[in-house]
């Protein structure tokens, strides 16, 4: 079965947000993935409210956000109201993590979790049933561009051993230097989502290496 490709936006031109989101609508690529930086959790800042309102206004795939931001749980509402479909926070940012996934399921929205490189799965497994997505940071955050942490297959296969074991039905996102190099492998360890930037935006013809992504 072929992953969900969900292309970041954070790797596409400003300049240009209009056209690069259309063409995703006219891709097989099935997610939009949003960063939103803080400058302060990751040293970036990305993308704000009237932006993400914007992509909306024209995306005709669901918005899979990843809060990379202190204190998300300030905005679990305004990303609701502004369409966000999956709200994923980070582990390393949340203190009452189980609260704020139930304040994010419970207006409306898919439940994420993301782990930086240096945080080991094992930590979600009392809350693997709450979770509907973990994202598997495979670059340190912050940035596009970098380059793949080839630890994140074992992170991959120990979480999948998780969710097996608990019956849950979690799915499992990667993010950072996804390329067509590693997809299957990533897939083979059990990985449901990819999030590609670079090797999307970068690219001559981003809608075939959308397509070589779900080979």
């Amino acid at each position: 079965m072929s992953a969900i490709i969900a292309p970041s936006l954070l790797a596409s031109d400003f300049a240009n947000l209009q056209s690069e989101i259309e063409m995703i609508n006219n891709s097989s690529a099935d997610w939009f993935h949003i960063d939103i930086m803080d400058g302060v959790f990751v040293p970036n800042i990305s993308f704000g409210m009237p932006v993400l309102k914007a992509i909306k206004k024209h995306a005709k795939k669901p918005l899979d956000v990843h809060l990379m931001i202190v204190d998300p749980d300030r905005y679990i509402e305004t990303f609701s109201k502004l369409g966000a479909a999956t709200l994923t926070v980070h582990y390393e940012a949340c203190t009452h993590l189980h609260r704020t996934l139930q304040s994010i399921k419970t207006k409306g929205m898919k439940a994420g979790v993301a782990l930086n490189p240096h945080t080991p799965v094992h930590l979600l497994t009392d809350l693997i049933n709450d979770i509907d997505l973990v994202c598997i940071m495979s670059v340190n955050p912050g940035f596009g561009g970098q380059s793949f942490i080839k630890k994140t297959y074992d992170k991959v296969e120990a979480l999948a051993s998780i969710i097996k074991k608990h019956q849950a039905t979690t799915q499992i996102e990667i993010d950072g230097g996804v390329t067509d190099q590693n997809a299957q492998a990533l897939i083979a360890s059990g990985a449901h989502v990819l999030v590609a930037g670079s090797y999307v935006f970068g690219a001559e013809n981003p809608e075939a290496n959308i397509r070589a992504l779900k080979k």
